[in-house]
């Protein structure tokens, strides 16, 4: 409602003023019994101005109160708030006083304050759905603050807004090239402006894309839809040919109210509305019509009996009417007001509503019907989508794009269209293949198979590097392998948190044709038995194995310089062996193990790796006991430390 109230009144019935009662305040009642707002407040304003004695006191309140509601609906929240507390000042005495001073503070992003007057309301109402319904999002309001706002960004879609109210956008059709909305641009027929906003009544206009997909400047609809009556709000048949439409209908003998119409198009052009009878009943609203998307339904806001209070979400089939009119239930509808349907499919509504828990006025709701149909889940759709304003009147494009309406930031009240669009999450996992020297292996395959049925493929660039995009929340089983080396596997799961992430995994693999170091394999002073931290290492030594069924191979050790070759031959074999003892523990079959004693017989030789931890030592240079005596003391502990290791060589791979 508010700046697009003309298109859905609920008639406030005039209170009786106690004192001080003029033709003047009898006129301002009239106007706001027929909702017309504007009107309304604008004579309550100099009503009120005027009482000054303090005997006008009571009647002031009532006054201030009278004031509040219509800036109420002008949602002009912060002026509505200082008005119901000018009412409270004045002790006027109506309890749902303190139902509105809350709703208008909550409206205003003032949420503790709201919290108060809802309590304070509650005293006199235990029951009411609307006040607990309002702290709750109050509640709501306060937390997601301290939270991440969804991901969804809006933005203001300055091409299709004026200086005035411009809202309820629509597609025309599947092409998604042209949008109708509703404006009160000072351009729009009619010279009288609305009672209800102060505005020009609305217009249908549109917009279309031009040859390079932009949205050119809006123009009024063209044919004979416009008058000098309120038209807007708007929703077509799924081939476009048809135009649903709400126009406002006003008599000086009763509430201004709507219906809904229809209008064929023929090319461009807009037939004159016709009236669309959905019930006998003259007396209710009937409004903010939305067909389904296959066309069966028109769903649509009404203020008919049989509905759970203020504005209710109904629908008609459209093929088969008769005896087809439904409430669409107390999961959706509330003791407030639900309106600005949209049916994005068969099981997924929109609306709009003050009646759920949300973050001020209007806030748009997504509706999830369960696979039984029988139940719907509701659920605010969050920040940025709504705000501490009216929310309201979404359509979407293609995937989680479109359009919505809010007079968020604007202390008029008055409405503008908003664009919001939900990026995609860019998840990623990219990495290196390298050999144990940490150069590129070659033509190296990388797979990846998740367990939501995901198997994909890629050959590593030259570089070694290789890239793969992601879902979220999913485990994966990682293998690279290449011809000459051995494979090797890696497990992770991708988070579920909506954000963008980027994963990096290395793998290092084994190259079969020549000796490879087991790094990080520590043995006690003198003796052959493992230390605990070689553990991790041990480990993934077992899993390469394991990688790699048909692989049998030898596990060397070697010893430094220091003690007599004997010595370190049997020294060699007993921590070869430990480690072979290990890996069969592991659960690898002793078959494919064979330790074998080096001592200090087989040198190391520097590799690029080596040499880039010790640059000292020139790349190719055989660390052999000759060589280190010529080295300076901290030199020769460090190549005798590279001497010291354990190494394992393929010596098959057709176990």
């Amino acid at each position: 409602m508010r700046s697009h109230a003309c298109f859905f009144l609920i008639p406030i019935l005039a209170l009786a003023a106690s004192g001080c009662r003029s033709a003047k305040l009898s006129d301002a009642d009239d106007a706001l019994a027929r909702g017309e707002y504007f009107d309304a407040q604008t004579i309550y304003r100099k009503v009120y101005n005027r009482m000054t004695r303090k005997e006008d006191r009571p009647a002031r309140g009532e006054v201030a109160f009278k004031m509040g509601r219509c800036y109420e609906k002008l949602n002009m929240a912060a002026n509505a708030s200082k008005a119901f507390q000018n009412a409270l000042r004045y002790e006027y005495d109506d309890s749902t006083l303190y139902l509105h001073l809350g709703r208008a503070l909550q409206g205003e992003g003032k949420y503790r304050a709201a919290i108060e007057a809802y309590q304070n309301f509650l005293e006199f109402e235990p029951e009411s759905r609307l006040a607990r319904e309002g702290m709750t999002g109050c509640r709501m309001a306060i937390a997601a603050k301290e939270k991440p706002k969804t991901r969804y960004v809006v933005k203001n879609a300055k091409i299709f807004n004026t200086k005035r109210s411009d809202f309820a956008p629509m597609y025309l059709d599947k092409s998604l090239d042209q949008i109708y909305f509703t404006s009160t641009s000072e351009k729009a027929m009619g010279e009288k402006r609305s009672e209800i906003t102060g505005m020009k009544k609305g217009d249908i206009y549109f917009s279309k894309k031009n040859e390079r997909g932009q949205w050119q400047t809006p123009q009024p609809a063209e044919g004979e839809l416009n008058s000098d009556a309120d038209e807007g709000i708007v929703s077509f048949s799924p081939d476009g040919q048809t135009m649903y439409l709400t126009r406002a209908r006003r008599s000086e003998t009763s509430s201004t109210s709507v219906e809904i119409y229809t209008s064929r198009r023929s090319d461009a052009s807009w037939s004159t509305p016709q009236k669309f009878e959905i019930t006998a009943d003259t007396l209710s609203a009937v409004g903010h019509p939305a067909v389904s998307p296959d066309g069966t339904y028109l769903y649509f806001c009404s203020d008919m009996p049989g509905g759970y209070g203020g504005l209710d979400i109904w629908r008609i089939n459209l093929k088969d009417r008769a005896g087809s009119l439904e409430n669409m239930g107390g999961q959706i509808n509330t003791e407030g007001n639900e309106m600005f349907p949209y049916s994005r499919n068969d099981s997924t509504l929109y609306f709009s509503s003050d009646g759920h828990p949300g973050f001020g006025g209007l806030d748009i709701f997504k509706a999830k019907l369960n696979s039984t149909g029988d139940y719907w889940s509701v659920e605010n759709m969050g920040l940025p989508m709504n705000s501490t304003g009216d929310d309201f009147g979404i359509t979407f494009g293609n995937g989680e794009n479109g359009f919505l309406s809010s007079n968020r930031g604007d202390a008029r009240g008055r409405d503008h269209i908003f664009s919001f669009e939900l990026p995609d999450i860019h998840i990623t996992i990219s990495g290196l293949v390298l050999d144990r020297d940490e150069e590129p292996v070659p033509n190296a395959i990388i797979r990846i198979v998740g367990d939501d049925g995901s198997n994909q493929k890629e050959v590593a660039r030259d570089d070694g590097s290789f890239k793969f995009n992601l879902d979220r929340g999913v485990k994966y089983v990682m293998k690279a392998g290449a011809p000459g080396y051995l494979s090797l596997k890696q497990e992770f799961e991708s988070d579920d948190a909506e954000e963008d992430a980027d994963y990096v995994i290395d793998f290092m693999l084994a190259a079969v044709y020549k000796p490879q170091v087991v790094e990080n394999i520590f043995y006690d002073f003198d003796k052959a038995t493992l230390r605990p931290e070689s553990k991790e290492a041990l480990d993934e030594m077992a899993q390469i194995l394991r990688d790699n069924p048909d692989v049998t191979i030898e596990l060397g050790a070697h010893t430094d310089r220091k003690g007599s070759d004997e010595y370190n031959i049997r020294l060699s074999e007993r921590r070869a062996q430990s480690v072979v003892d290990y890996l069969i523990a592991a659960g690898i079959d002793m078959a494919r193990l064979s330790p074998k004693g080096y001592g200090e017989s087989v040198p190391k030789t520097v590799t690029k790796r080596i040499n880039r931890e010790y640059p000292q030592f020139p790349e190719g240079t055989v660390l052999t006991e000759e060589y280190i005596e010529t080295l300076e003391p901290e030199d020769r502990d460090a190549a005798d430390q590279i001497n010291r290791r354990t190494e394992f060589r393929v010596l098959s791979q057709e176990f």
